[in-house]
């Protein structure tokens, strides 16, 4: 059977998962979780990719990508970035072969109707998980990242600008982020309360099955401007409502 298109968009963001090869651990200590953010720093310079959330779990990662006006940057990031995670984990046990599953999933994302919600979807897998009650106690997502960049009642002119400070930031500020307030304050407390808020059963549905189908994350009027883009018919589906997201 001939895999499905993949749809992959330009200035668009992408959410994505990349599972280990049968679930196997791909983190196993802290100095994995390091050495795959260290390497996501510099690829994402090298590749113009923007990350607008992310979470590492030892078996899998969640990635919220968007590549520049050149879309095909973006698996040429992933493949970059998936190769020198198995070179060093082949290295280490002494084998050979693959790490992760044959090919990661990805879904374009609506940016204005679903891309916080996306990004709150991420950030909670820890939380679905089971392995914790809140995000903030999860070290290895972009949860913190994005709290603790608010400095005083403003975030920065240069975070506002598209990069978070500090030795090991990968996170990029979307704009939907910034247009819930006109201070980091108060886009801080709206984000903190979205996150905190119970989640619709179908919200979490319809995200979880737009990945793992490789659809689109978005309702019937993007669904057809992405035909146009593309110059393609997009299978059909039970098209989602857009969730509140301030």
């Amino acid at each position: 059977m001939p895999r499905s298109l993949r749809v992959i968009l330009p200035n668009y963001p992408h959410h994505i998962i990349q599972r280990g090869h049968n679930r196997q651990i791909i983190f196993a200590e802290n100095s994995d979780f390091e050495r795959y953010i260290k390497n996501i720093q510099e690829l994402k310079i090298k590749f113009e990719i923007k990350v607008f959330a992310y979470c590492f779990m030892t078996n899998h990662v969640h990635l919220l990508l968007q590549p520049g006006e050149d879309a095909y940057k973006l698996p040429s990031f992933m493949k970059v970035l998936a190769a020198r995670t198995t070179r060093f984990f082949n290295m280490l046990e002494g084998r050979s072969g693959t790490l992760w599953e044959s090919r990661y999933k990805s879904s374009p994302v609506q940016r204005d109707e679903y891309l916080l919600n996306c990004c709150r979807y991420i950030e909670l897998n820890p939380v679905r998980a089971g392995i914790t009650d809140h995000p903030a106690n999860y070290k290895w997502s972009s949860y913190n990242e994005r709290i603790n960049f608010v400095i005083a009642d403003e975030i920065t002119t240069k975070t506002e600008l598209g990069g978070v400070t500090g030795t090991t930031s990968i996170l990029d500020i979307d704009p939907v982020f910034l247009s819930l307030g006109e201070t980091g304050g108060i886009r801080l407390k709206k984000y903190k309360k979205f996150v905190g808020e119970n989640i619709a059963p179908e919200e979490i549905k319809f995200l979880r099955d737009s990945i793992k189908r490789g659809q689109l994350t978005g309702n019937l009027k993007f669904e057809e401007a992405v035909e146009q883009i593309i110059g393609k018919r997009i299978e059909r589906r039970g098209q989602g409502r857009p969730f509140k997201n301030k």
